[in-house]
C-alpha cells in the first residue's frame, strides 16, 4: 500500500485511510478539484506470461480459516494495482472489470494478438480514476487549499475541557452544528 500512497502523492493526490480494516476499500484518494475516490488496493507479482491478474474477490486467513468475500459495484470506485517486478502502480476503475476480474499485460503478447488485449502501460496514470466520480461543486482559489473551515467551542475557563471542534463548509460558521 506504501507504493500507492507514493505514488498518488507525487501525482498530488491526498490519501486518507480509513480507520476500520473491514471496509471493501483500503484507502480514498482525494483530487481538489476532482472529488473523492474509495480505491482498493493489491499487491501483484507478474506472472510469466507477462501478465498480472486481479479478480473481483478478496481472500484472508485467520483463526477460523480461509474466507472469501466476492466484490460488488459500488464496494469501490477503482483499484490500484502494485507490481514490485515493474516497480509500477496501474489503476483501474472499477467499471473495467470483467465480473471474475480483469489481466493486465505487462509484456506484449508473444502471438502479438491487439484484439481484447489490455496493455499496463495504459493505466499508470492515478488521474483517470476520478472520471467516474463527480467533481465537487465549489472549489477553492488553491487547489491544495480545503473547501473547509475549522471552528472551535472552548469552555469558558479555556481548559481544554468541553472542546468542540467542527469542520465546515464556509458559509456555515454561524451555525456550525448544520455541518455536522
Amino acid at each position: 500500500m506504501a507504493c500507492v500512497i507514493a505514488d498518488l502523492t507525487k501525482h498530488d493526490i491526498d490519501v486518507a485511510l480509513p480507520i476500520s480494516e473491514h471496509l471493501p476499500f483500503d484507502l480514498i484518494a482525494i483530487d481538489r478539484t476532482r472529488g473523492l475516490v474509495k480505491l482498493s488496493v493489491k499487491y501483484r507479482v507478474m506472472k510469466k506470461t507477462g501478465t498480472v491478474t486481479v479478480l473481483t474477490r478478496s481472500s484472508w486467513n485467520d483463526r477460523h480459516g480461509t474466507h472469501n468475500r466476492h466484490h460488488y459495484p459500488g464496494d469501490y470506485d477503482a483499484v490500484a494495482i502494485y507490481c514490485p517486478d515493474t516497480d509500477q502502480c496501474y489503476y483501474l476503475l472499477s467499471t473495467e472489470f470483467a465480473p471474475s476480474g480483469r489481466t493486465l499485460r505487462i509484456r506484449s503478447p508473444s502471438n502479438n494478438q491487439t484484439a481484447g488485449i489490455h496493455m499496463a502501460r495504459l493505466f499508470t496514470d492515478p488521474i483517470r480514476i476520478f472520471g467516474a466520480v463527480a467533481p465537487f461543486p465549489e472549489q477553492p482559489a488553491d487547489h491544495r487549499a480545503s473547501p473547509f473551515s475549522v471552528v472551535t467551542s472552548l469552555s469558558e475557563d479555556n481548559s481544554g475541557e468541553d472542546c468542540t471542534l467542527f469542520a465546515v463548509r464556509p458559509g456555515q460558521e454561524s451555525n456550525p452544528q448544520s455541518a455536522v
